[in-house]
């Protein structure tokens, strides 16, 4: 059979092999080594197939892959439509590389109910490639409220601490700001009979849709609040800190690293796809937000005792960067904002990772209970060292070419913008760095701790995959720019033309 019969379908099998392995759970025995080696082997499965996307996607061409599109519910007008192109196709690679390191990382941590531990997080894993690879808003909607149910299961069922009062927070917060956009959605499909992104977008350039412009404004910030929230952008960010630190590791890797991005990616695909007018006219406001983001998120960060709050503000900090480069409107933005949230991904779900194996061996993220760990755990340390380095932005790893893009982009649209998104850089290098120096250097101050096993065979399995990230997407980032930079020029279009008309005038 040749590779590209694989095309059609391949989308299709990338986002429900996962669902399908979390189905024939269910009628597995409970034996918990039989049920955690048959959930790596599943997503090491989607793994490998989402890898066909990178490696058959037409690099040069803007518009939308290996799209399938299927008549689904006649009544109201639901298609099954998926595509990918050089954003979206990454995000999805990006969930089935984090979701094997999820099931390693959760091997000897999660020992209750592990079978429904393993079927939520496979769950999980199918609604957050559907939300990437959704081209029909309806399916969009559906993979979007899809995530919550498992992930505040999972915080719920397997967290520390107030685990089910971080869950509540975190399934309310994000399902009544949902309800913004359902409401948006519903509108445009009143107004025109499809929920299709392609159709909408087209008939929305054309000026086809009615009572569209004096309803725009209202449908941009429908959809605004629900990715706001999501992202989370200031001052809709005070969920996160609690779902994070009451989060079981996979669940934080999983919440960081891909479900914070489904924010972003909404911002880039719909605002910017469907009101571009609104979005430009919105974009003073929504880039202050994210510059109190960045800045704030690094200071709040600074104080936290906390080693996982810590990292959780600097998600804050780091997604404010996303949304500054997104509402840029220049390509160097765009193409950043999408590359930092690949690296946030890696960096910082590698992080997190580093954090909860800490927390097997202590049972504490206090930073105060630490110091010196790096006699008793030097390769641990080694591997802590290069993903806090990539998260500060340090060149050469995956942090720094995306940043210096996003700062780029919003110098050019607005240079105040860029040199106070600046600060952030070096306030991410000040808290990084004094956590690292507080945690793993001068002498053993517990004397607990000089006892504390470096990590084994499996953690360095775990581990080592987001550091090797981490590193070629710093030396070789055009991999993935290449790609990504033309859709992102196809997404500027509109924005182009509006600055060509208003220069004309």
């Amino acid at each position: 059979m040749n590779v590209h019969d694989l095309d059609p379908v391949i989308l299709s099998l990338i986002t429900f092999t996962p669902l399908a392995g979390a189905i024939l759970l269910l009628f597995l025995p409970r034996r918990d080594r039989e049920i955690r080696w048959f959930s790596l082997g599943i997503s090491l499965l989607a793994f490998v197939a989402s890898l066909h996307l990178p490696v058959h996607f037409h690099r040069a061409e803007p518009g939308f892959q290996f799209e399938l599109d299927k008549a689904w519910i006649p009544t109201p007008n639901i298609h099954y439509h998926l595509g990918v192109d050089g954003v979206s196709l990454w995000l999805a690679v990006l969930t089935t590389f984090l979701t094997p390191l999820c099931v390693l990382i959760s091997w000897r941590s999660v020992n209750e109910r592990v079978k429904e531990f393993f079927i939520l997080l496979l769950v999980l894993e199918t609604a957050l490639i559907g939300v990437f690879v959704s081209l029909d808003l309806f399916l969009f909607y559906f993979f979007w409220e899809a995530t919550l149910i498992p992930m505040a299961l999972l915080i719920g069922m397997y967290g520390h601490g107030r685990k089910i009062y971080a869950a509540v927070k975190f399934f309310l917060y994000t399902m009544i700001a949902s309800m913004f956009m359902l409401a948006a959605i519903l509108w445009l499909y009143a107004k025109t009979g499809t929920f299709d992104f392609i159709a909408l977008q087209r008939a929305a350039q054309a000026g086809q849709i009615p009572d569209f412009p004096s309803a725009a404004g209202w449908l941009f910030l429908g959809f605004f609040v629900a990715f706001a929230v999501k992202v989370p952008l200031f001052p809709f960010h005070t969920w996160l800190p609690d779902a994070h630190v009451e989060a079981p590791t996979a669940g934080s890797v999983l919440l960081a690293g891909v479900l914070l991005k489904m924010g972003t990616y909404g911002m880039l695909r719909f605002n910017l796809g469907l009101f571009p007018l609104q979005a430009r006219a919105n974009a003073g406001w929504i880039s202050v937000l994210a510059l109190i983001g960045i800045i704030y998120g690094a200071l709040v960060a600074m104080i936290q005792p906390n080693l996982k709050k810590l990292i959780a503000y600097s998600s804050v900090s780091h997604l404010g960067f996303v949304v500054l480069g997104i509402f840029s409107f220049t390509a160097a933005g765009l193409s950043g904002a999408t590359f930092v949230m690949l690296a946030h991904g890696v960096s910082t779900g590698g992080l997190f990772m580093l954090a909860g194996l800490l927390y097997e061996r202590r049972h504490t993220y206090e930073i105060r209970e630490y110091g010196g760990l790096a006699t008793p755990m030097p390769v641990y340390s080694a591997t802590f060292m290069v993903l806090m380095l990539a998260s500060v932005g340090l060149p050469l790893l995956n942090g720094f070419i995306g940043e210096f893009l996003v700062l780029s982009g919003a110098f050019q649209s607005r240079p105040l913008f860029g040199i106070l998104g600046a600060t952030g850089v070096i306030w991410s290098a000040c808290y990084l760095l004094w956590m690292y120096q507080r945690v793993f250097f001068g002498q053993v101050r517990n004397a607990v701790n000089a006892g504390l096993l470096d990590i084994d065979g499996r953690e360095r399995t775990a581990l080592w995959p987001t550091a090797v990230a981490a590193l070629v997407m710093g030396v070789a980032p055009l991999l993935w720019l290449n790609s990504i930079e033309p859709s992102i020029h196809s997404m500027l279009v509109p924005f182009t033309q509006v600055a060509s008309k208003v220069v004309g005038q």
